[in-house]
């Protein structure tokens, strides 16, 4: 994920005055050295770590509320505050009102993700807004641009408005809007052409499209891989169509990320959604607060509980806890465990959001951990209906059968089935400990 290096990066550094009474102008400036030298190897401009370094000492220096607070918390707030203002203190969200058709422009340079960002942007609006979205496939230079667009489409129920064959993407765009007024939707995504560098040719046709539908947003969709790049193209973009905001694609990968922390004060726009995977789910939005949170190694609850509520079956979790709590677990209960973790995504970056847990984050390999359960759920699923209820039954013959019949070996098979013992006993234990004290687990 990107500024995985410029957490830890951070985390050491305030481990330099943790054990300093007060605050000095001395020990201060150490440690700003070494967050400079963090947001510096993190590709954050040079420009822009100054000010932030200046305007954290200002702030620092210039408080009396040092003087009651633990130096690391009193550090951590002005650093917090200061990243959320880097960032964008005011909300980026984009607003659908009732009533009105809200018709969103998706620019940027062929390569950086822009087709499939248009396809995530409408799955959000239709999902998390209840809005009735539609694409106009209006990049007519990219080849398969359109049949992209049309895939992506299909595959979460959205209306592509799309003409094979026309090379005005002018009037493509004009008749996607008379489409969309016909058929009531009320949020329109123009995926345009990008090129491989800005040219008049692209700027030209962008400027019009923008002059024919008057747009509420205008995307730039940048790839986080790009480093220091994104500025000059941000920079670009928004002199000649006035950007409204960001999209920020690969945000899951190795990225240093510095260029996204530099963007608003550089180019003057504001990040507003990160794609977070190469799933059509994969695309969250930029909340600046949450994101300085991450930075600073204090997790992101808010989000993990967004993503819990959004992806998990409540229902089925309740009841599931509720047979574990009744000493009623079984490996059905255990198979519907690894379904529900499944959906909420990598594990790693899960832990990420858990405050304190971002070393143990770094200690997991999702590939690894995704093989372990796909494995056990092929146990499982190999299982009878009676060795799941009852896992007493397995002797050695049906665990050979198992293991033949999921793929994997004999020691896989008693590897899981005392994974499965040790959380039964665990779940008994703390069932006891529950009543004791009095707890309801209970629907």
């Amino acid at each position: 994920m990107a500024f995985d290096a410029l957490t830890q990066r951070f985390t050491e550094a305030f481990k330099h005055i943790t054990k300093t009474d007060r605050l000095t102008e001395k020990n201060m400036d150490d440690l700003l050295k070494d967050v400079r030298l963090a947001l510096l190897e993190a590709d954050v401009n040079v420009q822009v770590v100054r000010v932030f370094l200046e305007q954290i000492k200002s702030k620092a220096l210039g408080t009396k509320v040092l003087t009651s607070m633990n130096p690391q918390e009193a550090l951590i707030k002005i650093i917090y505050d200061q990243l959320v203002e880097l960032l964008g203190a005011q909300g980026t969200e984009i607003a659908y009102p009732q009533g009105k058709t809200v018709v969103i422009m998706m620019v940027g340079l062929q390569g950086t993700g822009k087709t499939t960002s248009a396809a995530k942007l409408a799955n959000l609006a239709l999902k998390k807004q209840g809005r009735k979205p539609v694409l106009i496939a209006a990049d007519l230079v990219r080849p398969a641009a359109i049949d992209q667009l049309e895939i992506l489409g299909k595959s979460i129920g959205i209306q592509v408005y799309a003409e094979k064959g026309s090379t005005n993407a002018l009037n493509v765009v004009r008749n996607g809007m008379a489409f969309a007024r016909m058929q009531n939707y009320d949020t329109v995504i123009i995926d345009t052409a990008g090129r491989l560098h800005i040219d008049e040719a692209m700027m030209g046709e962008l400027s019009d499209i923008k002059h024919l539908v008057k747009p509420d947003e205008i995307l730039l969709t940048v790839d986080a891989m790009t480093g220091q790049d994104i500025l000059n193209v941000a920079k670009s973009f928004h002199e000649q169509l006035d950007v409204t905001g960001l999209v920020v694609t690969k945000f899951d990968g190795d990225a240093r990320g510095g260029a996204v922390l530099s963007v608003r004060s550089v180019a003057q726009v504001p990040v507003k959604f990160v794609g977070t995977g190469e799933k059509i789910d994969d695309c969250d939005l930029f909340y600046p607060d949450r994101m300085a949170n991450r930075l600073l190694g204090m997790g992101d609850l808010l989000t993990l509980v967004e993503k819990a509520e959004e992806k998990l079956d409540i229902e089925a979790s309740a009841r599931g806890m509720e047979r574990m709590m009744s000493g009623q677990f079984t490996f059905d209960d255990m198979l519907e465990q690894f379904n529900q973790i499944s959906k909420m995504g990598s594990l790693k970056n899960l832990m990420k959001m858990i405050p304190g847990a971002n070393q143990l984050a770094g200690q997991i390999n999702d590939e690894d951990t995704e093989a372990s359960m796909k494995r056990s759920k092929a146990i499982i699923l190999s299982m009878t209906k009676e060795e799941r209820s009852n896992p007493s039954v397995l002797r050695a013959s049906r665990k050979a059968r198992i293991a033949k019949g999921s793929g994997t070996s004999v020691t896989d098979v008693n590897r899981l089935v005392s994974q499965f013992e040790k959380t039964k006993e665990q779940m008994r234990l703390f069932s006891r400990m529950a009543n004791k004290s009095g707890m309801n687990f209970k629907r």
